[in-house]
């Protein structure tokens, strides 16, 4: 049911209602249209379908090109899915997640494997993902190697941060590339593996663009992450927060708020330094077009803005999928990082402790310098944020819909 928040969300800004209904469409038609007969297929469609509809997604996911490839895509979803359900159930011990994470290219061979963890959808995936694993042993063998190789590569570098924290900010960039990174880097193989596209820059975009949405997801994520039960779970590496408190845990209070800011200020700035690579290699996939928009956005409502410690922030369901519907060609991609590039700058405040400042500016700079050489600038704008609050309601649901609903319209070469 829709909270009477979200309605009057929704009720401020009723230009965009006929983009959610939109969005609602195409997801409902593709759910009809999709999802096979076969027990197990029908498993993995309806768990990807569930998946979208009720939670957190960051992740790209490629136009249905054909069957064949479609079906990798979805297993693949699905198993990472299950690393990610295995990776944040903290009610498992570390000497049982640890292997279980390192092993687990293996179960996608065995099709009785099951594992009771998770919560909600995420708990019928790992109940039942002998399902998952029958549908891999009918992939093309193609497929099966780029999926194999990968969730070896992921479960290893997500066991390697369970048993280590987050320290430095190599540490970060590491642990990002391996639990995010690597997942974009799945779907370009699997891209390839499919003939339609041979491009090793799509690996470096996939890679740089999903590193860029797992930071982005790890900032706005900061309030849900620390009231994680029995334990919190810290993603912020020690070197940035540390400057700033003794215990990351310590910016939820009042009287740390300025300092708080300041740090997710630096946060933000450090996952700016993905957006040019994405920038300029963006022209390689349209698929990647509205997520990244999506991305960045987040990030300039996030910047400077101490309800990512009070409430939580997002953007407002209504403004992602209209992002989504309208961002087709290059110049609105180029548009939309220009304006929330604008919008970041003048959330700026010239003084700090550490040159975060200088350093923001530079690289917000760099992104309007590359919009500025692209030759494709105009005047259009529809994606400014005028007063964002934290968001909390039923529809969150739409945020993620919208990251993925282009991937199931029509193929556009």
């Amino acid at each position: 049911m829709v909270s009477v928040g979200a309605v009057g969300e929704i009720l401020k800004h009723p230009d965009e209602i006929y983009f959610l209904l939109k969005l609602k469409m195409v997801l409902s038609r593709a759910e009809k249209q999709m999802t096979p007969n076969e027990p197990h297929w029908k498993f993995c469609y309806t768990m990807l379908y569930k998946s979208i509809r009720s939670d957190i997604i960051s992740h790209p996911m490629f136009p249905p090109v054909d069957t064949h490839f479609r079906n990798a895509v979805c297993v693949f979803y699905l198993v990472h899915r299950a690393l990610d359900t295995i990776e944040d159930d903290t009610s498992i011990s570390p000497e049982i997640k640890v292997p279980m994470l390192i092993d687990f290219h293996r179960r996608l061979y065995d099709r009785d494997y099951k594992f009771s963890c998770g919560k909600k959808n995420d708990k019928v995936l790992m109940d039942q993902f002998h399902h998952v694993s029958t549908a891999f042993m009918e992939l093309q063998k193609g497929y099966q190697e780029a999926i194999e190789d990968i969730t070896k590569s992921i479960g290893a570098g997500m066991a390697k941060f369970i048993c280590k924290e987050v320290e430095t900010i190599d540490d970060y960039d590491e642990y990002c590339h391996h639990v995010a990174g690597l997942f974009g880097i799945c779907l370009s193989k699997l891209f390839n593996a499919s003939g339609k596209q041979q491009d090793p820059a799509l690996e470096n975009l996939s890679n740089s663009l999903l590193m860029l949405f797992q930071k982005k997801d790890i900032i706005e994520d900061y309030l849900e992450d620390i009231n994680e039960i029995p334990k919190p779970r810290v993603f912020w590496p020690r070197e940035i927060w540390s400057q700033y408190v003794n215990k990351i845990e310590d910016f939820k209070y009042e009287e740390n708020s300025v300092k708080a800011v300041e740090c997710l200020n630096e946060m933000v700035t450090d996952a700016l330094k993905h957006t040019g690579d994405c920038l300029n290699h963006i022209t390689y996939i349209y698929i990647y077009m509205g997520m990244q928009v999506v991305g960045f956005g987040t990030l300039a409502l996030c910047y400077n803005n101490i309800q990512v410690f009070k409430a939580g922030v997002k953007l407002r369901p209504g403004l992602v999928a209209k992002i989504v519907d309208r961002t087709t060609t290059m110049s609105d991609v180029y548009n939309a990082f220009f304006e929330f590039a604008s919008l970041m700058k003048s959330k700026v405040e010239m003084h700090d402790t550490n040159n975060a400042t200088m350093k923001t500016l530079s690289r917000l700079n760099e992104i309007q310098e590359i919009c500025r050489k692209s030759g494709l600038l105009n005047n259009r704008k529809f994606y400014i944020i005028k007063s964002e609050q934290g968001y909390n309601s039923s529809l969150d649901q739409l945020i993620k819909l919208a990251v993925i609903a282009p991937a199931w319209i029509p193929w556009m070469p």
